[in-house]
């Protein structure tokens, strides 16, 4: 379920943070689920080996990167992911307890925050939409993880949010070659307007991080490319070369 491949390894090429790619999908989150099923377990067991494989390096802090956040936004300390409209009235603490006025993120940091939490991280959060993602990057000046929550296309089958378009697969397979790959220029130049006919909500994201990362060099490992449900989950890690 898993494949390796060596991104472009120049010595002129800067070293980007190390990234773990993983869905946006509430039914990650077990209370979300209720009773596990064995295709929600082997990808929860993917995205915790690529969120383990992101911190390997020992990052002060990690950027979630997810959509639903309003253009500017960033969350952190105090702050809660709302999940609502899902059969819960449940507010999940995005970064240590939440504050008396926290600000609010969408359910995607919730699957972050659940992630992070899950391998024991302790460091510093920031949850960010794509758009703030390349300035949060340039401003660190310590060194920063990224955990990108992005899901591919909902028309991977009949039964699928979208129901079945037939050029779903294919779409979802450039994103994995990409991700397997190390190709950040691949990832930044997706098809957006496809991505949007073909309800692959997470395109904004994987473009976000090829574009803030372009030029740097690589190493890519994609841990699942799946579609249980009718929607394509990919999960993968970057290593700086």
């Amino acid at each position: 379920m898993s494949r390796e491949s060596g991104g472009p390894s120049l010595s002129s090429s800067p070293s980007g943070p190390p990234v773990a790619f993983c869905p946006s999908a509430p039914l990650l989150l077990p209370a979300v689920e209720g009773g596990p099923s064995p295709e929600t377990t082997e990808l929860r067991g993917a995205c915790l080996a690529a969120v383990a494989a992101m911190l390997a390096s020992g990052p002060d802090s990690v950027v979630v990167v997810a959509g639903g956040a309003p253009a500017g936004a960033r969350y952190g300390e105090g702050d809660v992911a709302r999940l609502h409209g899902l059969g819960f009235e449940l507010d999940v603490p995005f970064a240590g307890p939440p504050a008396a006025r926290p600000g609010v993120a969408g359910p995607e940091f919730a699957v972050g925050a659940w992630l992070l939490d899950e391998v024991a991280y302790r460091g510093g959060r920031i949850g960010v939409g794509p758009g703030e993602l390349a300035r949060v990057l340039a401003e660190s000046a310590e060194p920063v993880g990224v955990l990108a929550l992005a899901d591919g296309s909902a028309r991977r089958g009949v039964k699928a949010p979208g129901y079945l378009d037939d050029r779903a697969a294919p779409f979802d397979a450039a994103v994995a070659t990409a991700l397997a790959d190390g190709d950040t220029a691949a990832l930044a130049g997706l098809d957006a307007a496809e991505g949007e006919r073909l309800l692959a909500a997470g395109v904004p994201v994987w473009r976000a991080v090829g574009g803030a990362l372009a030029g740097c060099a690589v190493s890519g490992r994609l841990h699942a490319d799946v579609a249980p449900f009718g929607v394509g989950y990919l999960v993968a890690e970057w290593t700086p070369q």
